[in-house]
């Protein structure tokens, strides 16, 4: 073996070392406080429980949650279609929207690290305790819907919506359906923006580390902008695309203001369907896990790797 191949094994070796070192206070706190209460979440799910004068008796009831939630709920199979539905576009518009912003962003213009700052802010706007003030303060709620009250674009949209699908009326129904989710994706520019903050630093990165040297190489060519794009930013940063997505498909799916998790948040605090509750809770775990294996395993096969 030659020494610059024993050289780049043990830089492999040492990268991945403080990779691990880095995620180790996660796997500790994993192992030390969420692993006991998704098993106990598990046999939830497989069990009616009931408040006695002894506390909480569970009592095994087999797959009797899951038959509900499937076959007896009126809504939950519904929710769910939706809510993966929305995810599959929502989440493409915050990559795409994601990527040009970094694309943007990473430009020199004057007051660039002004509009740097504005972007980056989605990203503390975007944490725990914030979007906690978001969606459960009156005043930053009462505050989003009058900006959305006083712009115009809503109204615009909604004309231009209108005018599409009344001109597409002969259509056999995609047309009409790819017009709504455009519209519902423009309507929601709001929620996309705030769930791009991550995405465009990943991005801003990966273009920071193309060298200059081969757009001027690309140039010197004949090659135009579009060509570069295409040939040399987006394969490039190919490999941080299924990063960007698995985040963001996992940050949809913990939205706390769609209707499936206030849906499984009711049958927990308010019915106290315990066990009813925790089977929704884990089948769309589940879903999610499946889309993530699915749409990774899609994105893997058209990523760019080069060493």
């Amino acid at each position: 073996m030659s020494m610059k191949k024993k050289k780049l094994i043990g830089l492999t070796k040492r990268r991945a070392l403080y990779g691990y070192i880095f995620i180790l206070p996660f796997i500790i706190g994993f192992l030390s406080f969420m692993v006991k209460p998704l098993f106990q979440s598990l046999m939830m799910s497989f069990s009616n429980i009931s408040a006695g004068p002894n506390g909480f008796q569970m009592v095994r009831s087999g797959w009797e949650n899951y038959k509900r939630a499937f076959l007896i709920d009126p809504e939950f199979n519904r929710m769910l279609v939706e809510n993966i539905t929305r995810m599959i576009y929502r989440s493409l518009a915050t990559i795409v929207f994601s990527f040009f912003v970094a694309l943007i962003l990473n430009q020199k213009f004057k007051g660039r690290a002004v509009v740097r700052s504005i972007f980056f802010l989605t990203v503390i706007l975007s944490s725990g305790v914030l979007v906690g003030l978001e969606y459960n303060n009156s005043m930053m709620s009462q505050l989003k819907e009058t900006i959305e009250e006083s712009s115009n674009a809503n109204s615009v949209t909604t004309v231009i919506e209108s005018i599409l699908l009344s001109n597409t009326g002969g259509m056999n129904g995609v047309g009409n359906r790819f017009f709504k989710i455009l519209f519902e994706i423009i309507d929601s520019i709001y929620d996309v923006a705030m769930a791009s903050g991550i995405q465009i630093i990943i991005f801003l990165s990966g273009l920071q580390n193309i060298s200059p040297s081969v757009y001027e190489a690309a140039e010197m060519e004949g090659c135009t902008a579009w060509e570069s794009l295409w040939k040399i930013t987006v394969p490039m940063v190919s490999p941080l695309i299924p990063v960007c997505w698995v985040y963001t498909v996992v940050d949809f799916f913990m939205r706390t203001d769609s209707e499936i998790m206030k849906k499984i948040e009711d049958q927990l605090s308010i019915q106290l369907n315990f066990g009813f509750s925790s089977a929704m809770a884990w089948i769309y775990f589940v879903v999610c896990m499946l889309l993530i294996g699915i749409s990774s395993l899609i994105i893997s096969k058209v990523v760019y790797n080069y060493d």
